[in-house]
């Protein structure tokens, strides 16, 4: 049976997640695949390079909305994505993770009576201060097909109350994209262009608000990284991120740092490479808690809570928040232990088997 499926991307993350199944749809004959932009944080023009990157058909449409508050931003999003809807006419929306996009595909979807898939559901931080938390919240109980990364995410599911015939296991499409870009990555040029030798040097990503907009929380991580001085530290910085440091008057003293390497956002598959040979990753990304914990990298995460804690229960992710003394103490206790990479490298994973986009495809044509 044909079968219309839209899916909403708007942020590098979702595009990521989303590529696997782009791909594996595209395999269909009896999908017709309806690939739309929000433009939730770069015109289309500028996050071609992802589109390029993960091998990507260009979007159907661009809806252009652009940065701006959070009502704002879902408002603009919600408006546009009705007329594509109306338009598009799908039998399902799908909407990957946890961003405003997702969202405001999941309630453009729902008040048109088009039935919702989310791509990652289930994951819970318990945290109702992160804007991502009130997302995933609000759009699994929006969906029809719920698929979920871990066993853990359809306890959560159902913990709330949502019934186990709209749940799917398929894995996560993180792991997938990983999989199938690693060799790839494999010829990247990155560790020569960075002059650095494997396993000598850490990664820092830092760009959520809650780290970046406040001076104090800001000064605390900026404080251990120049405190870790027998550790070059790479920090792609963020533009966003980069403006918050010059504002309260960091960049300075970080770039006056020599250990510590301000270099320009790096594109997937440096980064993945990066991740692969560093000795550990700092970061507030939830996508690169799961990517450090399958290529068996040590994660300290740069925050109080997380979604992934199937990474910090086997030991792979620790969580530490901002305060400097904190981070540092972590980080030299991993630093002493020479075989941590290898032990994380035999970690089971929870995340599936690296099928997940395959399952979705399934299960979606299934439930049609």
């Amino acid at each position: 049976m044909y079968m219309k499926l839209m899916l909403v991307v708007g942020a590098r993350p979702q595009i990521i997640k989303s590529a696997p199944i782009t791909r594996e749809a595209l395999k269909h004959r009896e999908i017709e695949l309806q690939l739309v932009h929000t433009g939730q944080h770069y015109d289309f023009e500028m996050s071609k390079i992802f589109f390029e990157e993960m091998d990507l058909p260009e979007p159907m449409v661009n809806l252009g909305v652009g940065s701006g508050t959070h009502a704002w931003q879902t408002g603009n999003m919600m408006i546009k994505l009705e007329k594509t809807i109306i338009k598009g006419k799908p039998d399902l929306v799908m909407v990957p993770g946890d961003t405003n996009s997702t969202l405001a595909g999941a309630l453009a979807a729902i008040k048109r009576n088009t039935p919702v898939a989310h791509v990652e559901a289930g994951a819970r931080s318990y945290d109702m201060q992160m804007p991502e938390e009130i997302n995933r919240r609000l759009t699994d109980h929006c969906s029809s097909l719920l698929f979920t990364p871990s066993n853990k995410c359809v306890r959560n599911l159902q913990g709330e109350g949502i019934s186990k015939k709209y749940i799917r296991l398929s894995g996560d499409t993180m792991y997938d994209a990983m999989l199938q870009h690693l060799p790839t990555a494999a010829k990247s040029g990155v560790l020569r262009k960075l002059g650095v030798d494997k396993d000598l040097y850490g990664i820092l990503t830092l760009h959520r608000p809650e780290n970046v907009d406040t001076a104090e929380t800001l000064r605390g991580i900026m404080k251990a990284m120049m405190m870790l001085t027998d550790l070059t530290v790479f920090f792609p910085v963020h533009p966003r991120t980069r403006e918050r440091l010059a504002k309260f008057q960091l960049l300075n003293q970080l770039e006056a740092t020599s250990h510590v390497k301000c270099v320009d956002p790096v594109g997937y598959h440096d980064m993945l490479w990066l991740v692969k040979h560093a000795k550990l990753v700092f970061t507030d990304s939830g996508g690169l808690q799961k990517e450090a914990f399958w290529l068996g990298t040590p994660c300290v995460t740069l925050r109080s809570r997380t979604e992934w804690t199937e990474t910090t229960r086997q030991g792979a992710n620790v969580l530490v928040g901002s305060n400097s003394r904190k981070i540092v103490a972590v980080t030299r206790n991993i630093m002493a232990q020479r075989d941590i990479k290898s032990r994380l490298r035999k970690l089971k994973n929870p995340f599936g088997d690296g099928q997940a986009s395959k399952k979705i495809i399934a299960e979606t044509l299934r439930w049609r």
